[in-house]
């Protein structure tokens, strides 16, 4: 089973270079440091989106992701 989180997804670049997952904008210094397109991720949080550029676009924004494992459920 694949970690719990709010969303887990593929990580996709748009036309504007924004990096995002499902619906939610990706914080673009954490995708660079550790991440690639196409990698499969799970948001851990999410915070309305500061940018007055992507807002429109994209709502929402998380800064906790990381790559989407499988892990036992803990019971």
């Amino acid at each position: 089973m694949l970690q719990k989180g709010i969303y887990t997804g593929v990580i996709e670049k748009d036309e504007n270079n924004n990096f995002f997952c499902g619906e939610y904008l990706l914080d673009y210094k954490m995708v660079m440091a550790k991440h690639v397109v196409g990698d499969m991720i799970t948001i851990k949080s999410i915070i309305e989106n500061p940018s007055d550029i992507s807002f429109k676009k994209y709502p929402k924004k998380s800064k906790r992701f990381d790559k989407a494992n499988n892990k036992p459920e803990q019971s």
